[in-house]
């Protein structure tokens, strides 16, 4: 992005030159050459920047062309394609690649695998200060199929002085490239389901169904599901038992609120929940918890979905979950960040998560 006048678009003007058309191979137009075909088409034949070659000289006699207006690239310069090119090799990072060669300074990323889509939005502002060159990205932590678009940088004007390219280069570069997608781990998942109501058969269980489905779409499978009612010392041993049957991720349903019969998170804590984190700034999911669980010898993640999930197709779970699937450690800090784009609007006609605002803020 520029700052000043018409930048470095004007030096690259200056820098033009009329030639006669035997003159021109090797030479870069300046400007777009269209081709008329009467009652068919109307379009370039051969577009700015383009460096033109022997070849090319009887179509543009065709074309009436007896001179070309052509540019010299000047030391300190690169034509927008190059720049392009070098910008794209540093803001890739794992899991993204490139759609198709430049074309007009520009190149599209897209995603290498199902995954999450991560970015470090500081950085990419950053990345954005630098005069003449831009990038734009969906929004960090959306969850991605193969294929999926994720983000473009281009050279603004046809002509950019070396040095915003190396500089923007150097902040893309960091950590392994700005644009990222992290698989989700195939984890293996117990789920708890608590609450008197449903042990007793009073009512019937659908926790288990939807955690079980949320977890297959991600790739991770369901290794054991138990009910159990609203006993602190029962939810504890079904989750280490759990964990024995080689649980790798630990999902509780229900007993989170502040009834006094809802002792899930108790359970949780003498199963050997620590660090857990009790309640987030997204609705539906307020009295969601996570955090790890130290049990057998191994750490892994718990979580713990409040009754929300069972009336809500996407809640604060559709946000933790794949996150955590890729790996990621959640502390106070993530878990605040997730307030703004945190309210659900529950919207008339169907919920299109995750093409919509909930959970994108963050």
């Amino acid at each position: 992005m520029t700052d000043y006048g018409c930048g470095e678009q004007c030096a690259a003007v200056e820098l033009g030159r009329m030639v006669a058309l035997e003159d021109s191979v090797g030479l870069m137009l300046a400007h777009d050459i269209t081709e008329i075909v009467p009652g068919a088409s109307k379009g370039p034949a051969f577009k700015k920047g383009y460096v033109v070659t022997k070849e090319d000289l009887p179509h543009l006699r065709r074309l009436g062309k007896r001179h070309l207006y052509v540019l010299e690239v000047a030391a300190h310069l690169y034509h927008e394609d190059q720049a392009a090119e070098l910008m794209f090799q540093s803001l890739c990072g794992p899991g993204v690649e490139q759609v198709g060669p430049p074309a007009e300074g520009k190149i599209n990323f897209k995603a290498r695998h199902d995954g999450i889509f991560y970015l470090d939005k500081e950085r990419l502002i950053e990345f954005n200060m630098v005069p003449d060159v831009t990038c734009s990205a969906i929004h960090r932590y959306t969850p991605v199929k193969k294929g999926d678009i994720l983000a473009g940088t281009r050279a603004i004007p046809l002509l950019v002085d070396k040095n915003y390219v190396h500089q923007a280069c150097e902040v893309a570069e960091k950590n392994g490239g700005l644009l990222q997608v992290r698989p989700y781990r195939p984890l293996k998942a117990g789920i708890v389901v608590t609450g008197n109501e449903v042990y007793e058969g009073i009512i019937e269980d659908k926790f288990a169904d939807i955690v079980s489905q949320k977890l297959k779409e991600l790739g991770a499978e369901t290794v054991g599901s138990a009910l159990c009612p609203d006993d602190r010392r029962v939810v504890a041993q079904t989750i280490t038992d759990l964990v024995g049957q080689g649980a790798e991720i630990i999902i509780t349903t229900a007993g989170m609120s502040v009834d006094p019969d809802d002792v899930t998170r108790m359970g949780i804590a003498d199963a050997g929940g620590r660090n857990l984190i009790y309640g987030t700034p997204v609705l539906p999911g307020a009295m969601f918890l996570v955090g790890d669980l130290v049990s057998h010898g191994r750490k892994l993640p718990i979580l713990g979905v409040p009754a929300c999930a069972l009336f809500y197709k996407t809640t604060i779970l559709d946000l933790i979950l794949p996150r955590v699937l890729t790996g990621e450690h959640f502390d106070r800090a993530k878990i605040a960040e997730l307030s703004h784009g945190g309210f659900c609007r529950n919207c008339a006609g169907g919920c299109r998560y995750p093409l919509c605002g909930f959970g994108r803020g963050s």
